[in-house]
């Protein structure tokens, strides 16, 4: 159906959001750290993947 998004999809698109809100939270208290940020990264690439791909 189209629009629509796979459980797995919505799961990972919370665990992206859930990811940069901790790693902003880490920033801000604690100070950057480049491979949470790296590592945010590629799991939101690994989601818009996803996101496209049932598309």
């Amino acid at each position: 159906m189209a629009g629509s998004t796979d459980g797995s999809t919505k799961a990972m698109g919370v665990l992206t959001v859930g990811g940069l809100v901790t790693v902003t939270a880490y920033t801000v208290a604690l100070g950057s750290n480049g491979w949470l940020w790296f590592g945010w990264v590629v799991l939101g690439l690994l989601t818009l993947g996803m996101v496209l791909s049932d598309g």
